[in-house]
């Protein structure tokens, strides 16, 4: 089995004057960051590998929620992922080496939220409804795909087994 892991960054500041790439986390988004990485670690949601979008806010979340993974995955910051379109997110999966089990991607909507839809053919009610509401900073989604390499994951050939947001894991940071 082959896991993919979407990460949405957390709630970031919009400081006057900074530009979009640069914006911080904000106060909240701090906390959600660090809480659901602690969460994807005690449920055994282990990256081998995180391929990490370069804006200030996905890279504070990611620095924020490795610290509960032991050993810290290898971390791959990649600017293609920035405003990425969802073809844009599946070439960079589909170059991933098939030595990779789980991977995780650190972005931005509307890029993660229309990937997981594209993914996912189906998945447990509850978590399909829970998507299907709203993608919110610090979401996080797990699709699982049958062993096949990731150069062959194709559209609808995930199943849904997690969506999970800060305020779902009573963490108030939307």
């Amino acid at each position: 089995m082959r896991r993919l892991v979407l990460f949405r960054h957390a709630k970031s500041d919009r400081p006057e004057g900074v530009e979009d790439h640069d914006r911080p986390l904000a106060s909240r988004g701090k906390l959600a960051a660090g809480a659901m990485g602690e969460w994807m670690a005690e449920k055994g949601i282990i990256p081998d590998l995180v391929i990490c979008s370069t804006s200030v806010r996905t890279r504070q979340t990611w620095a924020l929620a490795k610290p509960a993974f032991e050993p810290e995955p290898e971390t791959i910051y990649e600017e293609r992922i920035y405003e990425a379109r969802p073809d844009d997110l599946l070439d960079v999966i589909r170059e991933t080496s098939s030595d990779v089990q789980t991977l995780m991607l650190v972005g931005h909507n509307p890029g993660m939220e229309i990937l997981t839809g594209v993914l996912a053919e189906s998945g447990e009610p509850d978590v399909v409804d829970r998507f299907e509401k709203k993608f919110p900073t610090a979401a996080v989604a797990v699709l699982d795909f049958e062993d096949e390499p990731w150069a062959a994951i194709e559209e609808k050939t995930a199943w849904l087994t997690t969506f999970v947001t800060p305020k779902f894991l009573g963490i108030h940071e939307e």
